[in-house]
């Protein structure tokens, strides 16, 4: 006797151990791969924060102009976000976030040949237009596979990858750098540029040839099964009657402004966390760059348990302000106790709370527009949100490094982080339930 698949009611598959089968095929072929590729991306991202504890020193940089060169991404990011998500919807996601991960891969490992402040400058730009629309070319892909009530966990076990990449890559940069300091002489920081740049290549072209496009290419799927999830995504992109349908529209709807606003302040308070952990942890008394990368592992630990628990209990009670609200205000109180820090311990355990609620804001943001957003709505606005909220990215790093310069502290950056936290908050309270809640 063999099991078949129930009919539809209102386009909607009602059998839910089918459906439950049919989606774990889809959770185990492709979201432990995209982790991997966000792992990757995320490490060349942001390893410039362990370069620096050595690069500042031999490059004469600056705190402000060290802020500068890692926010400098984000502007080539800015750019040509928005084109390269359209491009993506057209070509598929196969193609352009191969060409993606491969471009990006080689302009990181061209870091290891920075000489001066004007070519870090460039460099990290180039390395924003090569990563631009991946991250919400991903996102923009996901919500073709999975509905509403499933998307808040799937994205954030997705996006956990962000502390994965800094539990095993802190520790992997302070330990290439102090292994291979003076090889074929060159200094740790080039060398770890290089060997960490290997995997984005390795990984875009591995992802030419096991990603697809869409449902219907997808032959591990039976055509039941993919009839079944088709069904799914078709009923949400009825429901979706609001939806801005142009471009145009998009960039002038209130609602995805207000996304902007909301994002940009999380996305604040996530990178001044992420490139200045080194430095912070530093300057708690520790030594040695390898003591600096576990120790610095500790928060991203606590954030990778808080973003599943989070992520799971938004989709089981299909709430998402508050499980938005709660973290952002916990994490802008670890900012403010971090600067009372008076020991290691106690500076990890601020810095770990701040993480913690800081990074699990990203995952669960995601759930707030892809709940209105469909079709070239979608992907115009998944881009311009990421990108403008990516523009704190610039914002942030050099916010700190300046004020760190201003006041020899780095107490003031840390109130500005949670300042920007808690406006994202109140910004948050703004969207109607009703319209993200489901």
């Amino acid at each position: 006797m063999t099991l078949e698949t129930p009919a539809p009611i209102d386009g909607v598959y009602s059998d839910r151990s089918v459906e439950d089968r049919a989606y774990g095929k889809v959770f185990w072929r492709i979201i432990p791969f995209l982790m991997l590729c966000y792992v990757v991306a995320y490490l060349d991202r942001v390893n410039v924060g362990f370069a620096k504890l050595q690069m500042s020193s031999e490059l004469g940089l600056s705190e402000a102009a060290y802020g500068i060169g890692a926010g400098i991404f984000f502007i080539g990011y800015f750019l040509f976000e928005v084109p390269s998500n359209v491009i993506l919807n057209k070509v598929g996601a196969r193609v352009w976030i191969a060409r993606i991960m491969i471009t990006w891969g080689v302009i990181s490992a061209a870091f290891m040949f920075t000489t001066s402040e004007t070519v870090f400058y460039i460099l990290r730009f180039l390395l924003g237009v090569a990563e631009a629309g991946f991250f919400p070319g991903i996102i923009l892909y996901l919500t073709t596979w999975y509905p509403a009530h499933r998307r808040a966990k799937i994205i954030t076990i997705f996006m956990s990858a962000i502390p994965i990449s800094s539990i095993f890559g802190n520790p992997l940069s302070g330990l290439l750098m102090d292994s291979f300091h003076g090889t074929h002489g060159l200094s740790g920081w080039q060398w770890m540029f290089l060997i960490e740049a290997i995997p984005a290549i390795i990984f875009g072209i591995a992802t030419f040839f096991y990603l697809d496009d869409t449902i219907g290419h997808a032959k591990w799927l039976s055509k039941e099964e993919k009839k079944l999830l088709a069904a799914n995504i078709d009923a949400e992109n009825r429901s979706k009657s609001s939806s801005p349908h142009s471009i145009k529209g998009t960039l002038t709807d209130p609602r995805v402004w207000l996304m902007c606003l909301i994002y940009f302040c999380f996305v604040l308070g996530q990178y001044g966390l992420n490139f200045w952990m080194p430095t912070l942890v530093k300057a708690t008394g520790v030594t040695g760059n390898l003591n600096i990368g576990l120790i610095s592992a500790i928060p991203y630990i606590c954030t990778f348990v808080a973003m599943l628990a989070l992520g799971r209990s938004s989709d089981r009670f299909r709430e998402r302000r508050w499980h938005l609200v709660v973290p952002a205000v916990v994490a802008a109180g670890g900012f403010i106790a971090a600067t009372m820090a008076t020991s290691t311990s106690l500076a990890i355990v601020c810095l770990s709370l701040a993480a913690a609620g800081a990074i699990s804001c990203a995952p669960l943001f995601w759930s707030l527009p892809t709940a209105f957003l469909a079709g070239t709505g979608a992907a115009a606005g998944i881009a311009w949100i990421n990108s403008v909220g990516n523009l704190a990215g610039f914002l942030g790093p050099f916010l700190v490094g300046y004020l760190k310069d201003f006041t020899g502290s780095n107490s003031a950056g840390m109130y500005l982080l949670a300042t920007a936290l808690i406006i994202g908050s109140l910004a948050v309270l703004a969207v109607p339930a009703k319209t993200v809640n489901r």
